[in-house]
């Protein structure tokens, strides 16, 4: 992997606390800020965030149809299963 330096300027106060952090987690203040970058970069937008939230949304409305419709469905397919167990047992095909 090749890789550019990039210069962050921060207090003394501020580096003294990064140092101690990456310290007690044994890695380097660098790796820290990484995965500090990539964990900020990897955050979705508000826009992205307001998008989910209407899918949410949407999806709670939907879920009590879906559950509806599965009802429905088995209770036609159990509706069915004895109409035709029904039929073969008056065909003598079935005990």
């Amino acid at each position: 992997m090749q890789t550019e330096r990039v210069t962050y300027l921060t207090s003394a106060e501020h580096k003294a606390q990064l140092e101690a952090f990456a310290k007690a987690r044994g890695q380097s203040v660098g790796n820290v800020l990484r995965e500090a970058a990539a964990r900020y970069i990897d955050q979705p937008s508000d826009d992205e965030e307001a998008e989910l939230a209407a899918l949410v949304v949407e999806v709670n409305k939907a879920i009590p149809k879906m559950e509806a419709a599965l009802d429905e469905m088995s209770r036609k397919m159990r509706d069915t299963h004895e109409e035709v167990d029904r039929m073969l047992r008056e065909m003598g095909a079935r005990k």
